[in-house]
């Protein structure tokens, strides 16, 4: 069945979401349509709402309405450790698990140069200035440990080696109840890397 023009362009809109496929994106045009069209209509002015006027904060780029984010409004942040990650929804999550207390940094993507993102697309002179005004002592990378992960943080650390910088990364292995029958090696090799001492 062929649709009409505006209903195509909506599935090809919707598409654009991570992880939705074009038949994904059929169920949820055809569900917008057929549904309460107020709430269809809500939805696109929430959309077209966050769109206007939500930027990056000017201090960490993460998504904010105001140009100050209220992670960086908090005084009682600890400005000595800043956490660098990929986007703004990895902020949420470490935030929800409410044990670090510093700053962040938000590159908004890895190094890659095959997609078109460079260290002036993602922020690194940003972050660099950042690490080296002296105010920093912890820049903790939390990033995955993917090929273009591994390669952003190996770019950090030799523009950032400095004696009074310490630079880290989050521990990657085994998961917490983990089987070692199912964890795949390069897992396993990241675990045995960040073994830890125990005596």
């Amino acid at each position: 069945m062929n649709f009409s023009p505006l209903l195509s362009d909506l599935i090809k809109s919707l598409q654009v979401l991570p992880g939705v496929g074009p038949k994904t994106a059929k169920r949820m045009a055809m569900s917008l349509l057929a549904g309460d069209h107020v709430e269809a209509k809500n939805l696109a002015n929430n959309l077209s709402k966050a769109i206007d006027l939500i930027g990056v904060c000017n201090n960490c780029r993460v998504l904010s309405e105001d140009e100050i984010c209220s992670i960086c409004k908090d005084s009682n942040r600890d400005r000595t450790q800043v956490c660098v990650v990929e986007n703004t929804s990895q902020v949420v999550q470490i935030e929800e698990l409410g044990g670090f207390k510093g700053i962040y940094f938000v590159l908004g993507g890895y190094l890659s140069p095959i997609d078109g993102r460079g260290p002036n697309e993602i922020g690194l002179s940003e972050l660099y200035s950042k690490a080296l005004s002296g105010e920093t002592k912890e820049l903790i990378l939390a990033f995955n440990s993917s090929l273009e992960g591994e390669a952003t943080a190996q770019c950090i650390l030799e523009k950032c080696s400095s004696n009074s910088l310490n630079i880290t990364k989050l521990a990657q292995g085994v998961p917490l109840g983990g089987d070692l029958n199912y964890v795949d090696s390069n897992t396993l090799r990241h675990a045995f890397d960040s073994r830890q001492k125990l005596i």
